[in-house]
């Protein structure tokens, strides 16, 4: 295991065990909501359904599909605020 790896682990882990991964999914969820891409994202699942045709499409190949779409979609700035938001818990938390 890199040294990478072994630090995003016991960040992840630190996150976890002070309930903090779980405060920041729930945010995230909700700027998602907010910032309509949620519907957007439902919008492009119908179009991929509507192309391929509903008997021709498997729940693997949807997600295969609009993944990259889903993570293309998501705002900077909520990307940037979720960034801040780990960079200050690891701030206060800084024992790792």
């Amino acid at each position: 295991m890199s040294k990478d790896s072994q630090m995003r682990a016991a960040i992840n882990q630190k996150l976890i065990e002070m309930g903090e991964r779980e405060r920041l999914k729930e945010l995230l969820r909700a700027k998602l909501v907010e910032c309509g891409w949620k519907d957007q994202l439902k919008a492009h699942c119908k179009d991929v359904i509507r192309e391929k045709g509903l008997e021709h499409v498997t729940v693997e190949d949807l997600v295969t599909d609009v993944t990259p779409k889903g993570r293309a979609l998501v705002p900077d700035s909520v990307k940037k605020e979720l960034l801040q938001r780990i960079r200050a818990f690891l701030a206060q938390h800084a024992t790792l």
